[in-house]
């Protein structure tokens, strides 16, 4: 009888802007899972421009890129986690395939090869936090398709950041993408803005998954600690995450959310 192959869940997170906190959310959802006991690994796919190790402070000495020439050499006979970084903090620990550390071997990673790595990643992890850029480029593409759930982040700070959201989730849409594996975070909510989040949630034609608050000195200083939020953190943001992460491993129940009408700003431009 066949041994049965590992399957983990993948957590894509995407976004159609860039600067939204993509990477920030990777790392703590990350960390959460791993702190609930959880086998975690972090794939940073912002291959020119990557942050994941910057943020956790990691140097490195394998990278995608590296994971891609073992499988073009020997698909068979090579381990995906000699490609991985180690992180850990107290007695949380997760592993990291960094980006490429130079911009050569970013624009030489295929689409095809980044599919590859992730599914030998997928058996032998529990889960798959994907940080990747703001594109709907061949590999996010490549990516999407594997993805168990797509985190789609958004902040509500200016008229083109809706549409291009908007535009972002109709495309998925369009794809064929089932509406459950979509899941829209706002980010930085409470931040200073004229347009109301019950509009946006009318015009995209769902409610938000999940709403962090705004925090840039705490997510500051988890940044320059080295240390994810919900790892050493008793602030509103960490608590947000913790609560994002209970969701999506069935801990946490749910709370439904009613719509607004349009504020008149959002009505004139989609019109």
């Amino acid at each position: 009888m066949a041994e049965d192959i590992k399957m983990g869940i993948i957590i894509m997170v995407f976004s159609t802007a860039s600067s939204v906190g993509k990477t920030l959310l990777s790392i703590n959802m990350a960390a959460e899972l791993a702190k609930s006991g959880h086998k975690v690994c972090v794939v940073d796919f912002d291959l020119q421009f990557g942050d994941v190790c910057n943020y956790l402070q990691l140097k490195p000495q394998k990278t995608v890129y590296d994971a891609q020439l073992a499988i073009q050499h020997d698909l068979n006979e090579y381990v995906i986690t000699d490609y991985t970084t180690p992180y850990q903090y107290e007695d949380v620990s997760f592993s990291v395939l960094a980006a490429p550390l130079k911009l050569d071997e970013a624009y030489n990673v295929s689409a095809q090869a980044a599919a590859a790595v992730v599914s030998r990643l997928r058996s032998e992890y529990d889960y798959l936090v994907l940080d990747t850029t703001a594109a709907f480029s061949e590999l996010n593409l490549a990516l999407m398709d594997l993805s168990t759930i797509i985190t789609f982040v958004g902040i509500v700070d200016f008229i083109p950041t809706i549409k291009n959201m908007k535009v972002g989730y109709d495309t998925m849409r369009g794809i064929g993408y089932d509406q459950n594996k979509i899941r829209f975070v706002l980010n930085r909510s409470k931040s200073k803005t004229n347009i109301e989040l019950e509009d946006v949630e009318q015009l995209l034609e769902e409610p938000f998954y999940h709403v962090l608050p705004n925090d840039f000195t705490a997510a500051g200083q988890s940044i320059h600690k080295g240390v994810p939020l919900v790892l050493d953190g008793q602030n509103a943001l960490a608590g947000g995450l913790k609560e994002l992460v209970a969701k999506y491993t069935n801990r946490l129940q749910e709370s439904s959310k009613g719509k607004a009408s349009f504020s008149s700003l959002v009505k004139r431009f989609f019109k």
